[in-house]
């Protein structure tokens, strides 16, 4: 995932643009907690945790679960004790307050006991190109999309941050879905062409080990096995409206402070 988001352009915006808005939602809070349901390699808090450390006053207290599934196709090597080293050691160097809790359990399997919810921490929780991957009501009458939304509902978080591709391939026959996979994969290599030289060893690792096995979820299979079900914008906003949430622009200055560090 982390040369995924330094060879496609997209990804990065993606990281970026909801680390400015938790890092708004929390600006006067002095114990933070953020529930990262794909926590990866932990690069993405990189920079949100050096926002913090410069914080006037001094840095808040943070706390950061991590849920990651070891056992998942999607998941990076070395384990959540390797990603809350990694992130204690930029938090020591910060000197930012930190605990790190990893929960190694799919999406599918959390509860919110497995949660551990502080009444005197504002909560945040990010969904990084991970809910898509729940199956909603069209593949499992569990539900488990809308489910996890509802069980993030009960935390009381001051954020919600969905980060995901803008394609309609969830519950779309075959035909449609190949058309806008083609549309949506084309306009990615188009960005990538621009960033990354063709025959960058990086990039073939790329495309061969991520977006290619993407490509073939979405286009070869059904049911079950088709765990690439992403939906457009507007379908994500009545999930989430639904479960009582209200949707949140970002700032101006979010803005501004996101083209800057891209």
């Amino acid at each position: 995932m982390h040369l995924l988001c330094e060879v496609c352009p997209y990804f990065k915006f993606g990281y970026l643009s909801a680390n400015g808005a938790i890092a708004e939602a929390v600006k006067d809070e002095d114990m933070i907690h953020i529930i990262d349901f794909q926590i990866a390699q932990g690069r993405q808090w990189v920079t949100l945790i050096q926002a913090l450390a410069a914080r006037p006053g001094g840095p808040p207290c943070v706390r950061i679960t991590g849920v990651d599934d070891s056992n998942s196709a999607y998941a990076r090597g070395g384990g959540l004790y390797l990603v809350g080293q990694r992130l204690s050691r930029l938090v020591e160097s910060c000197k930012v307050p930190f605990e790190f809790h990893g929960a190694a359990i799919s999406g599918y399997d959390v509860e919110p006991e497995l949660i551990s919810i502080r009444p005197e921490e504002a909560v945040a929780v990010n969904f990084p190109f991970q809910l898509h991957h729940m199956p909603d009501e069209s593949v499992n009458t569990r539900n488990h999309r809308d489910r996890l939304i509802r069980m993030v509902k009960g935390f009381s978080p001051k954020i919600v941050t969905l980060v995901k591709q803008e394609s309609s391939t969830n519950t779309a026959t075959f035909f449609p879905r190949f058309l806008e996979t083609l549309d949506y994969y084309t306009a990615m290599f188009e960005s990538v062409d621009v960033t990354v030289a063709r025959d960058s060893k990086e990039r073939i690792n790329v495309e061969q080990h991520c977006i290619s096995r993407d490509i073939v979820n979405i286009i070869a299979c059904e049911g079950v096995e088709r765990v690439e079900r992403p939906e457009l914008y507007g379908k994500w906003r009545s999930r989430f409206m639904m479960a009582g949430f209200r949707p949140c622009p970002l700032s101006p200055m979010v803005n501004a402070t996101i083209k800057i560090l891209l």
